[in-house]
């Protein structure tokens, strides 16, 4: 019986893909096998020496600590793409909230206090030239990052008749092949950022993505540009995106990562992170990791780990081992040489590595000794071995 741990609720959908006879899954679970969260923060959680898989229903990772896990061993899962279509619909709604001026004119609306419809009316008419927008078709959107959510904006913009230009220089052949030929490649990011009208990213928040929009990036853009960030909180140089704002180089600043500094300020639109907030992107997202998770602890696939190289293997024989070790020289070796030494032959394996850490899955012809996977799991550099 494989333990599940809760750290926040989970779809319901997703967690009925995990057999009841074969999971336990509770929001209080002393030494749990499996971590499920979403929004959690592990950074200061001691991690039970029980721990096998990490789960997290969504897209980014910011909330576990990654290396912390690799050094223990431990798959971190997540859950690309199956919140795609969330965000995409926001990033819309976020083009549209700007270019119509549909928040202030709101707020506009929301506070006229006159009696009667004649004087409510006159009222209206009044103001309404005060927040005459501007129509998408015929401009020009800067994508910035081009996985499963960057593809499906960039997309969607080109049906609403806008230019797309795109820009990710590690972009997969799955989400090239999946990228309307349309989108124009940008040579770097600041290439993008001097043809655009306006501009989104879906990049991870790392060293190399902070503050990509910052002051000196800013004079370089045309005026009146819109910017955009339902990627994450740090993408953006909040004061340099505000004081362009006060300059009139920047139109307007949608984000979904709100501040106290952003609080208040003239044409800056902040959202309560609503970015995979629909109920179909939560359940998406629980489904795909349970998925995976129940793949991982039974068979010993890694599909959509964060940490851990892809590994796939039919199965074969009478037994399978999973070991998980530091990428170094020699290790199936030394792993081979225990089995070999207790007469049990491996009938085919699979051995992949991904940074510091290396992951096999062995077939063996015969059930594996316990003394053996005690040998085994005692080598110098393994990290966790499983009999599956």
């Amino acid at each position: 019986m494989f333990k599940v741990l809760t750290l926040n609720n989970i779809s319901a959908k997703g967690l009925e893909r995990l057999p009841r006879d074969r999971y336990e899954v509770a929001s209080e679970i002393v030494h749990p096998d499996i971590i499920m969260l979403r929004s959690f923060k592990m950074h200061d959680m001691d991690i039970p020496p029980s721990l096998v898989a990490v789960a997290r229903a969504g897209a980014g990772v910011n909330n576990i600590p990654v290396d912390k896990m690799s050094a223990l061993g431990i798959p971190v899962f997540n859950a690309p793409g199956a919140n795609a279509n969330a965000v995409k619909e926001l990033v819309m709604a976020g083009m549209l909230i700007a270019s119509r001026n549909i928040c202030q004119a709101w707020d506009y609306t929301t506070r006229l206090d006159e009696e009667g419809d004649a004087a409510l009316n006159k009222k209206v008419e009044e103001g309404k030239k005060q927040y005459v927008g501007f129509e998408l078709p015929g401009r020009t959107l800067g994508v910035i990052g081009l996985g499963a959510i960057g593809v499906e904006v960039a997309n969607a913009a080109l049906s609403l008749g806008m230019r797309v230009v795109g820009f990710d220089p590690t972009i997969t052949v799955k989400r090239a092949w999946q990228l309307s030929a349309d989108v124009e490649q940008a040579s770097s990011a600041d290439d993008l950022l001097t043809r655009v009208d306006f501009v989104t990213f879906h990049v991870p928040l790392i060293d190399a993505t902070r503050n990509m929009i910052h002051r000196e990036r800013l004079t370089n853009m045309r005026e009146g540009v819109v910017v955009l960030n339902f990627a994450r909180g740090g993408i953006v140089d909040d004061e340099a995106v505000c004081e362009a704002i006060d300059q009139g180089k920047v139109y307007a600043y949608i984000t979904d990562f709100p501040t106290s500094y952003l609080k208040g300020k003239p044409r800056v639109i902040t959202l309560p992170h609503l970015g995979a907030s629909t109920g179909e992107a939560e359940e998406n997202c629980a489904i795909m990791v349970a998925e995976q998770v129940r793949e991982f602890m039974e068979n010993g696939t890694v599909r959509n780990s964060v940490n851990f190289p892809e590994v796939k293997l039919p199965r074969k024989g009478n037994a399978r081992l999973s070991v998980v070790n530091r990428n170094v020289p020699d290790m199936v070796a030394r792993i081979s040489h225990y089995l070999g030494k207790s007469s049990v032959n491996i009938i085919h394996m699979v051995n992949e590595s991904n940074g510091d850490i290396a992951y096999t899955l062995m077939d063996t012809e015969s059930r594996l000794p316990d003394d053996v996977v005690e040998q085994i799991a005692a080598v110098e550099g393994v990290l966790k071995v499983r009999v599956l």
